[in-house]
């Protein structure tokens, strides 16, 4: 062959490669992997670092983007909001999930944000499968990706909750799985979804898995290393009915009868252990990123969550739980490189809210916190309703820190409603413990842009939200004496981890603020389809590559 000939060949052979590999570059991935770790705060991640492993938090963050500053921008930081934010990239302002539980003004009763009773119960007798998205009023970028792919991307949700499982999926999902516990120990669905279990899900049922974690649960390590938490023994954790003491060992079969048969994985590093085991199932049982079309994985870990409210942030047993957790994210990303391989998916990990230490812990070292006494303030507030406006029920229902007014009352008793919000605001602003006060007809007239007044609007729903609206003192809390909760604007409650890793993604960190709700634009802009329909967050350029 002519030298010159030759050389063209290959030149164009070469040529052919190149805009083949650039082809296969551009490509999305075949799997998308949203994972959630119920109450999380960011400080878990440094807190725990010289105990993580290299596979599960630091492969994160060696081979991906840290966003080290990531905050939730809306007040209140609960589980059912959070995750309708992360995944649909817009406030409790848009999507509607306001709480988990709210009081609805139309139906005068509390609802909860994934209660669904025109479906019914797929693979259990009892109503725990009566749920669905029906609450949510927008879309999540899963749905997106749906209706992208003409239904042909899989949109799958594990979790031990419900709401975990269902908000994340979103409206079209194929399947959302959640623990049902009690005598049961079975993951199960609705009718929303579908009629019947998979093969899959009936398989890992009758596998006995659920009951393999009903043993002892001790530390992974000498608990004498565990250095990065308070005493095992003291006065700030609750622990398990039938045990006297909350510390280490814990053994789950001779406790589960007096701690809800099942459920009480839930309350423990196992939990989630088993959630990675359902969510390594589901990617075989799906053929989850096995063609052209990407999927959508939604994966929360909610034992975490429960952990933490039962023993608090500073416990051996949130220690435990988290070196176990980096085990099970190991363990699930190289399931990732198995069945979908190394370079083809796409993972980001966030959490839904954070969580406040245990005040009473917190007092003993002099910091400023304590316990609400919401009885004593209704009490006070009701009768100051009567004394000013001489009726005793213009007050419907006062619950996540929201006063809902009867506005029928209001109106026959010729009271206009303005007014009577004005006038809670100026009598509760001078209650113990009320940190900030607002009515509904401020957060529909200002506009707030700072501080946490803008959380605030962020998480007001002009629909469902109430009448007023109160912000209690820094680390006052309504919970009991012992464990942790959430709920606040706060730092504590509001900064959380932000992770991207896989394909498509740049090596790096970054101080900047991030916020919750960039996380669904962000995905949205690297699969190049539309964002979510109400989303508020904007990509995240620097992550993507």
């Amino acid at each position: 062959m002519n030298k010159n000939i030759f050389f063209l060949v290959v030149v164009f052979v070469l040529s052919l490669s190149s805009k083949a590999q650039n082809k296969s570059d551009e490509t999305n991935p075949k799997l998308v992997v949203g994972i959630v770790v119920d109450q999380m705060r960011y400080d878990y991640l440094t807190r725990f670092a010289d105990r993580y492993g290299e596979g599960g938090f630091k492969r994160m963050m060696s081979e991906g983007f840290n966003c080290k500053n990531n905050h939730f921008n809306y007040i209140p930081t609960y589980t059912g909001p959070g995750h309708a934010s992360i995944y649909t990239g817009t406030s409790p302002k848009y999507h509607g999930i306001i709480a988990n539980n709210w009081y609805d003004k139309e139906l005068k009763t509390m609802v909860y944000c994934a209660q669904d009773d025109s479906v019914s119960s797929v693979g259990t007798k009892t109503d725990a499968g009566k749920m669905s998205t029906q609450r949510m009023k927008t879309t999540t970028f899963a749905d997106e990706n749906r209706l992208f792919t003409q239904m042909r991307g899989k949109t799958i949700g594990i979790s031990v909750k419900d709401r975990g499982a269902i908000l994340p999926a979103g409206h079209t999902a194929n399947a959302a799985y959640w623990f049902q516990g009690k005598d049961e120990g079975n993951f199960i669905s609705s009718t929303f979804y579908m009629e019947e279990l998979p093969k899959w899900v009936k398989k890992f049922n009758k596998s006995g898995t659920a009951k393999s974690y009903l043993k002892p649960w001790n530390t992974l390590y000498d608990i004498e290393t565990y250095l990065e938490s308070g005493s095992d023994l003291n006065d700030y954790e609750g622990g398990f009915k039938g045990q006297e003491t909350a510390t280490f060992p814990y053994d789950l079969d001779a406790l589960k009868s007096k701690n809800g048969g099942f459920d009480i994985l839930k309350a423990t590093a196992y939990g989630n252990s088993l959630v990675a085991d359902f969510a390594l199932a589901a990617l075989v049982g799906e053929d989850l990123g096995k063609d052209e079309f990407t999927d959508v994985l939604t994966v929360s870990f909610s034992s975490t969550d429960y952990v933490g409210h039962n023993f608090g942030v500073n416990s051996k047993e949130i220690e435990d739980t988290y070196l176990r957790l980096d085990k099970d994210l190991e363990r699930f990303f190289k399931g990732l490189d198995a069945e979908v391989g190394k370079g083809n998916y796409t993972v980001f990990l966030t959490a839904d809210h954070g969580a406040i230490n245990v005040p009473a812990y917190m007092r003993s070292k002099k910091i400023p916190a304590g316990y609400l006494n919401n009885k004593a303030m209704r009490t006070k507030l009701e009768a100051f309703m009567q004394t000013t406006f001489k009726a005793d029920d213009l007050i419907e229902n006062i619950s996540n820190n929201q006063i809902f007014l009867n506005r029928e009352k209001i109106k026959s008793l010729g009271l206009e409603l303005e007014a009577v919000q004005d006038a809670i605001v100026n009598e509760i602003i001078n209650y113990t413990n009320v940190y900030k006060a607002y009515t509904a007809t401020t957060m529909g007239k200002a506009s707030f842009t700072t501080g946490i007044e803008k959380l605030l609007q962020n998480g007001y729903n002009q629909k469902r939200s109430g009448d007023v609206l109160v912000i209690q003192d820094p680390a006052y809390i309504s919970y009991g004496k012992t464990g942790s909760t959430h709920g606040s604007g706060l730092n504590y409650d509001t900064h959380v981890p932000l992770l991207f890793f896989g394909k498509g993604i740049k090596h790096g960190k970054t101080f900047k603020r991030t916020e919750i709700t960039d996380i669904a634009p962000t995905i949205s802009a690297l699969l190049d389809i539309n964002a979510p329909n109400f989303k508020i967050g904007e990509p995240l350029e620097f992550v993507l590559e």
